[in-house]
């Protein structure tokens, strides 16, 4: 194939298309197009399964999750019309209204529910795939949300999808952009397998590594694991008998709050939204001190945790990068800054984000429902397993080269969607034409 750009155009309601494209309706483009079965999911097994609007993410489904459903429509009807085929293009009519998946294979057992929409094309015009990442770009999106900036449409109707404009290009020329995209979304799916891959072999590492049971030690500068044989019982569960345990307020305190002195003009300031739940560092701006109404005082190498629902169930924490101007930063108050005393700062910050560790401070959260905080006596008094310094250290670095391997992927796969979005730019308007070579 062969990338050239074009330079003859036509307008159109849409705006500029190459001059041999033409402009259509995507009801004058379809075979078929209706609502779904009424039908509720369930938890034990039924002849049929169902696909949800919920269960429509990046334009992708898990089918192999799709629960097993009961029809509750009372209306008579052939359930076959309701099966998902290969090629059929279901839209949600709800929630996320607009967002859409291309079904690439014949369903025996699946329907589609309610709030969804069918669409079967007739593919003598149009290249089902070709619609698909239509309905992904920004073109399709204009035509489905408000005018209102912001805010999007609670439901949408077969009368609205009728009249949505797709520009259609020469049937071969639909398959071929099709191609280039489907490329970058293959190695999109690799990417995300990778990410996904070394989350579970993480997870898995760390209740092995921080529970004992896999013990790590250097040995001629290099890592050696062993299995672990000898415990002794405590308040925690089983630990090695080498290891200790503490309160977390005995290895650690949490800072009480500290106004800076002095003719502070501009101070580093750490928002909730500075705070990560997926990578180790915090971010932050430099705002004037005179912006800062309330705050938490914390110094390099400190310890963020979120303490309010839904920051803190969400996993957000992180520690202050050692870098920030002024060698000290203010805080959102609502994050508990951790400095750490006798133990390895990194290995706490593992230690918070074990999920035990996380669900017992969640079981003690308090206050009213959507202003819930973990209390500060609940965090104090959390006990958590102590091994030796130096094995700290190795547990929290094998740990964070499994954190760095994730976040170089997902840079990899933002960078992979700014391309994806790019190349969409310029083939569904046909600036860039594609030809066999």
């Amino acid at each position: 194939m062969k990338l050239y750009r074009e330079t003859e155009f036509q307008e159109t309601e849409i705006g500029k298309i190459p001059k041999d494209w033409k402009v259509t309706k995507l009801g004058e483009i379809t075979l078929e197009m209706y609502y779904g079965l009424t039908a509720k999911a369930v938890d034990y097994p039924t002849e049929l399964k169902m696909l949800r609007t919920t269960d429509i993410k990046d334009y992708n489904v898990s089918w192999e999750d799709l629960p097993y459903c009961e029809i509750t429509d009372n209306r008579k009807f052939n359930i076959q019309k309701y099966l998902l085929q290969k090629d059929d293009i279901i839209i949600s009519r709800a929630g996320t209204a607009g967002v859409s998946v291309l079904v690439e294979k014949d369903f025996e057992n699946v329907i589609f529910g309610s709030y969804l929409i069918k669409v079967r094309l007739n593919k003598s015009l149009a290249f089902p795939k070709f619609i698909h990442y239509y309905f992904q770009s920004r073109y399709y999106w204009k035509q489905i949300l408000p005018k209102q900036a912001g805010s999007t449409l609670k439901n949408i109707s077969l009368p609205t999808l009728r009249r949505i404009v797709t520009p259609l290009p020469p049937f071969e020329e639909q398959k071929r952009i099709t191609g280039i995209l489907s490329t970058v979304d293959k190695t999109l799916v690799d990417v995300d397998k990778t990410i996904n891959r070394l989350e579970r072999l993480k997870k898995a590492l760390m209740g092995e590594l921080l529970a004992g049971r896999i013990r790590v030690k250097e040995i001629d500068g290099k890592l050696t694991f062993y299995r672990e044989t000898e415990f002794q019982e405590t308040e925690i569960g089983k630990i090695p008998k080498d290891w200790k345990t503490a309160k977390l307020k005995d290895v650690a305190e949490i800072r009480g709050n500290k106004k800076p002195t002095g003719n502070i003009k501009h101070v580093t300031f750490i928002p909730m939204e500075a705070i990560p739940d997926n990578k180790i560092y915090t971010q932050y701006e430099i705002l004037d001190m005179h912006e800062v109404k309330s705050f938490v005082y914390c110094e390099p190498g400190d310890i963020l945790l979120a303490k309010i629902t839904p920051s803190f169930e969400n996993g957000k924490q992180g520690i202050v990068p050692l870098e920030i101007p002024g060698n000290f930063a203010l805080a959102t108050t609502e994050v508990y800054p951790i400095k750490c005393k006798n133990i390895d700062a990194f290995y706490l910050f593992y230690l918070l984000k074990f999920s035990p560790n996380r669900n017992k401070l969640k079981s003690l959260m308090r206050g009213t429902t959507g202003r819930r905080r973990v209390p500060r006596d609940a965090l104090e008094m959390l006990t958590v397993p102590i091994p030796p310094r130096n094995e700290q250290q190795k547990i929290a670095e094998i740990l964070s080269t499994f954190d760095r391997a994730i976040e170089f992927y997902r840079y990899e796969r933002s960078k992979l969607e700014k391309l994806k979005n790019g190349l969409m730019s310029v083939l569904l308007t046909g600036k860039v034409r594609v030809r066999e070579d």
